[in-house]
């Protein structure tokens, strides 16, 4: 007989907790001997743009796959450079090891590492680490905070209801169908300040109260999983296009709070499917 689902009451909140940041620590262990080093090089996984995987990308997701491997064996695995992983105990851990290679590889410090546990329902827990700055942005489980080098802060999105107001950020041009970018430029038309290219550091900000939206299209769930559970903590609202979850991937909006999000949904909600 299966075992039911634990309900959040049941799970162990510490030990996911203190699994979660040893998995972070590794990462961060794997990946920093590797950045701006003149010895990296890039493999080009991609059909079409460059997709480029490193070194430091297949080292810290097997780091985070060991530490998982000895304190949370019976959870599930899915990452971007490995096989996925089933499990028997309804919870997922989804990886991205360095979200934003391209970033990575040209030396900016906008790349981070994605780690979400996610039950049946989607995330219920994150962190997007910066190994390089040394910041740390968690939420879920009654935590919203930015651990970093300047010490302790709470994390809180931005009472902004206006796309007047609005500063949004996005890695568009470059990824998206036409129809895509249509959807994009539409919303990028009503906002005082677009920016551009900053990978999940962009999410970050959204829960630090920096900025207001992210629009994004393509993604796969390892993307956009653990940026849902750490603007969710903070306050804000994450969705796809159409208003419905989107932990599983596709088209993303990320907004500071509700008001916000509806005025932004309206608009992408006329971008056509194709």
């Amino acid at each position: 007989m299966t075992a039911p689902l634990p309900g959040a009451d049941d799970l162990p909140v510490d030990d996911l907790i203190a699994c979660a940041h040893a998995m972070a620590d590794a990462a961060r262990a794997a990946i920093l001997p590797f950045f701006r080093s003149a010895s990296l090089t890039a493999d080009d996984k991609g059909v079409g743009r460059f997709d480029p995987v490193t070194a430091a990308d297949r080292a810290a997701e097997a780091a985070m796959r060991e530490v998982l491997a000895r304190l949370r064996p019976e959870d599930a695995i899915l990452g971007e450079e490995d096989v996925a992983k089933p499990g028997t105990t309804g919870l997922t851990w989804v990886i991205d090891p360095i979200d934003g290679t391209r970033a990575f590889i040209s030396g900016t410090p906008t790349w981070g590492v994605l780690i979400a546990l996610n039950d049946a329902g989607g995330p219920i827990y994150g962190l997007i680490d910066q190994p390089y700055i040394g910041e740390r942005f968690e939420g879920g489980f009654g935590r919203a905070r930015l651990v970093g080098p300047h010490g302790e802060a709470p994390l809180a999105t931005r009472a902004i209801g206006d796309l007047s107001d609005a500063t949004l950020f996005s890695t568009f041009p470059e990824v998206g169908s036409p129809a895509e970018r249509a959807g994009f430029e539409a919303v990028r038309d009503r906002v005082k300040l677009t920016r551009y290219g900053m990978d999940c550091y962009a999410y970050a900000l959204v829960a630090l109260g920096q900025v207001d939206l992210v629009i994004e299209a393509g993604l796969a769930s390892y993307d956009i999983s653990a940026p849902i559970a750490v603007i969710e903590a903070a306050g804000g609202v994450v969705t796809d296009w159409r208003g419905g979850p989107v932990h599983e991937g596709g088209r993303a909006l990320a907004a500071a709070n509700p008001a916000i999000h509806a005025a932004a949904l309206a608009i992408l909600r006329e971008a056509p499917d194709a």
